[in-house]
């Protein structure tokens, strides 16, 4: 029997999201609309729509449903938004970004990871994705200031070069702790050149490496 991927999808919104508290309709419409299956391996794509992180080759992995419209949520997207994402991973979470209207800039250090979630933006026709193959601590200062960022590897303290890249009044939503162990996700607020941080949830993310 063929694998009914869009049912699967609203029940992820309506099971796994709506009933955890993801109130934004924006958000859960994204989540409802991109593919997640296309981000996956296809040996794993029937598992697409459980709330579970999966592996997608060297050592890493795409983060459950829930983490990905929490940390979207969080920074509070609109039309137009300049975000930077640090870890494109499978693409996924810079494909919600996208769909949201947010212009994405995306940095991924593995080369082969970097190469298919290219081919999937350009499958889905995503025009407001920018995305290149770098270390995540150097940001992408040419483009800087961000409205916001998304980190989904952990470093062991909030990078620096990070902070100088973010606008005034931007947000940038990571989780902080060392590596395979709990870490905690934190939001960041820039106001007045100060950094305003609120821990959120304890959480499990691949480390981010240079």
């Amino acid at each position: 029997m063929t694998q009914d991927f869009e049912l699967d999808r609203r029940n992820m919104v309506e099971r796994q999201l709506k009933t955890r508290d993801i109130k934004s309709e924006a958000v859960l419409d994204a989540m409802y609309n991109v593919p997640r299956h296309l981000f996956v391996p296809e040996s794993l794509q029937y598992h697409a729509y459980e709330d579970a992180p999966l592996p997608i080759g060297w050592g890493q992995t795409i983060s459950q449903p829930y983490i990905v419209a929490y940390m979207t949520e969080q920074i509070e997207p609109f039309t137009g938004m300049k975000v930077l994402e640090i870890g494109t991973g499978s693409g996924y979470q810079a494909a919600i970004l996208a769909s949201l209207g947010c212009e994405v800039y995306t940095i991924e250090l593995i080369d082969e990871l970097a190469a298919s979630a290219g081919k999937v933006f350009t499958a889905l026709s995503f025009s407001n994705i920018r995305a290149r193959r770098g270390s995540g601590y150097e940001g992408w200062p040419e483009e800087a200031p961000f409205d916001a960022m998304i980190i989904t590897a952990a470093p062991e303290r909030t990078p620096a070069k990070l902070i100088g890249q973010l606008k005034e009044g931007g947000k940038m939503i990571l989780p902080v702790g060392k590596a395979h162990s709990v870490q905690e996700l934190k939001l960041i607020t820039k106001k007045e050149n100060r950094i305003v941080e609120k821990d959120l949830l304890l959480v499990r993310f691949v480390p981010m490496v240079e």
